[in-house]
């Protein structure tokens, strides 16, 4: 996972692009193919894939790409993909993925490894290429990046002649003494049952200094007073009222609203906010910083998206000349400036005239830095339901924590179990 000495590209692709397109049993879809090409992702809410995809295709007449847009949900894109995959379908080339389906479609045989040499992965951040490996191999290319980030209100915290929180103890101190005075709701994140809550949660484990999986995803390593603890700080945060009740209902959407509109005094949420804040009349009373944890600064969950080739692409060779296209610096930088995504490429953090333009860039890679993958888990979507569910659970006061950290740790033993 570490970079990889480049290799002769030009003898590479003569050779037929060793690699890409074999599975166990047999080979699947056409290692060496070429020709037009579709591009299945989630749906582009930013209006950016196409003018890139244009610039493609004007070069390359002969493999021209379409754009497939799938839902914007990472699960009903997931859903779709699967179902296309198990038909042995070759209608998607090139696909979309949330850094959390690596592990699941290489393990299925549905993505083809790739030759790390062909990408310069050594300039990429090291953590978003750990997410596109599974079993020692490269299936993926990193194509964007996220970490989650604390939104707050600085020009209320100024005006107190606060600095913005880095442990929970500070944000429950300031969410619920300012968020009385100004007649604010103190803190929100995603806390609907859905993905979302699995990444807050899994979050808040990380930021009370435990883990729920081993990196590999093999073995439950969630220590239960680590875990309790980490769930607690929502819990007693919704049981306290300076997490409004309502925030058990928001999404990365309505809590961006949220936030946006001044409802909040702190909202925990993805690079994607800030550009719409600052063309909101919240512009200039709002920045980000880490989140905060346990004992000091927390961590992230580690986000983004990958891009893998269809096993069952005819077309494989252009699919991995159109990655190598598609995850160029250029283009990387055109991620960040038109698509308001988080690039991949390490130096775009430390471009002058990038952070001038982008003030959060710098605290950005560093949640990026410090951030963690989901586990890399073949199971992932049944780890996901479970966490989420049972969160859910406590979150509304049905189940105590202790209690629930209990039954999640045996269910999650008997998922990573199932073959």
């Amino acid at each position: 996972m570490r970079p990889l000495a480049p290799l002769l590209l030009a003898a590479l692709l003569l050779g037929g692009c060793a690699g890409l397109g074999e599975r166990e049993g047999g080979q699947a879809g056409s290692a060496d193919g070429t020709g037009p090409m579709t591009f299945a992702t989630g749906r582009d809410t930013t209006a950016y894939l196409q003018p890139l995809i244009d610039k493609w295709n004007r070069a390359h007449p002969k493999e021209p790409v379409t754009l497939l847009e799938l839902p914007e949900a990472a699960d009903e894109q997931r859903a779709q993909m699967v179902a296309n995959l198990q038909a042995r379908s070759d209608r998607y080339d090139v696909l979309g993925l949330d850094v959390v389906l690596t592990a699941e479609f290489a393990d299925a045989g549905w993505i083809v490894p790739l030759d790390g040499g062909l990408f310069k992965l050594d300039r990429f951040l090291p953590p978003v290429v750990d997410t596109a490996t599974y079993n020692g191999k490269l299936y993926a290319v990193p194509y964007t990046s996220n970490a989650g980030l604390l939104y707050y209100r600085k020009d209320i915290l100024d005006r107190e002649r606060l600095k913005p929180p880095k442990t929970w103890a500070e944000l429950r101190d300031q969410a619920t003494r300012l968020g009385k005075k100004y007649k604010l709701d103190g803190y929100a994140g995603q806390f609907l049952p859905y993905e979302g809550l699995t990444v807050n949660f899994a979050e808040a484990v990380q930021s009370a200094g435990g883990q729920i999986l081993s990196p590999d995803g093999t073995r439950v390593t969630m220590d239960l007073g680590t875990a309790t603890t980490g769930l607690n700080f929502l819990v007693n945060g919704l049981r306290e009222g300076w997490i409004p009740q309502e925030a058990l209902t928001y999404k990365e959407e309505e809590s961006r609203l949220a936030f946006q509109e001044g409802k909040l005094l702190f909202a925990r949420n993805w690079p994607h906010a800030y550009g719409p804040a600052t063309r909101s009349a919240l512009a200039g009373k709002f920045a980000v910083t880490r989140l905060p944890g346990l004992h000091g600064p927390g961590s992230s969950s580690l986000g983004g998206n990958n891009l893998a080739i269809s096993a069952y692409s005819k077309h494989q060779k252009s699919a991995l000349e159109f990655i190598r296209y598609f995850t160029g610096l250029e283009n990387e930088r055109s991620v960040l400036t038109d698509g308001s995504f988080p690039p991949v490429w390490s130096e775009l953090y430390d471009d002058p005239a990038l952070i001038k333009r982008y003030p959060y860039l710098p605290v950005l890679k560093e949640s990026i830095m410090s951030a963690r993958p989901r586990p890399a888990s073949s199971n992932y979507d049944q780890v996901s339901l479970a966490m989420s569910s049972a969160v859910s659970d406590a979150l509304d006061f049905r189940k105590p924590s202790d209690e629930t950290v209990a039954a999640l740790k045996q269910e999650l033993g008997e998922i990573i179990r199932t073959p």
